[in-house]
């Protein structure tokens, strides 16, 4: 058992079945509000590691999929400012286990920090999550839904 600090939009339908898939695990998930929470630039520096910039952004935000916001135009510092000025930006989950800063929901990288092997009795359920597709987003794909409504 290991304690997992999640940072997420509340109700949103991805962080809500990646909650379920490391509660599943026997994992503790402390959720933080990413939308609320106060960002440093040190502390969101530390999440977003050596990943090219335009990795770090949320594809889903309606300011990058209409095109207000090209990820590809900013620098890590100009990225970070833009960040904490509108959250909602930010790829999620952001996740904190034990040393190790984690942005996005990579099954491989968790796995070399922690079990996603389900608890007796939750086994059917965590099969019946889409390993491949825990991270994607279905804003992305679908136009019915928008990050900025809060239950989705």
């Amino acid at each position: 058992m290991t304690n997992v600090l999640f940072y997420e939009k509340p109700g949103c339908r991805n962080n809500i079945r990646q909650k379920a898939m490391l509660e599943l695990s026997g994992h503790v998930v402390e959720t933080v509000d990413l939308l609320q929470y106060s960002w440093s630039k040190e502390e969101l520096d530390e999440f977003l590691g050596e990943k090219p910039v335009a990795e770090c952004f949320n594809p889903a935000a309606p300011a990058i999929k209409s095109g207000e916001i090209d990820p590809l135009r900013f620098t890590k510092e100009e990225a970070i400012a833009i960040m904490i000025q509108e959250p909602l930006l930010i790829k999620r989950p952001l996740m904190k286990i034990g040393s190790h800063y984690i942005q996005g929901f990579d099954t491989t990288e968790l796995r070399n920090l922690i079990s996603l092997d389900a608890v007796q009795g939750a086994e059917d359920v965590i099969k019946s999550f889409k390993m491949s597709d825990m991270d994607s987003c279905p804003h992305n794909n679908n136009n019915n839904f928008s990050c900025k409504n809060p239950e989705q």
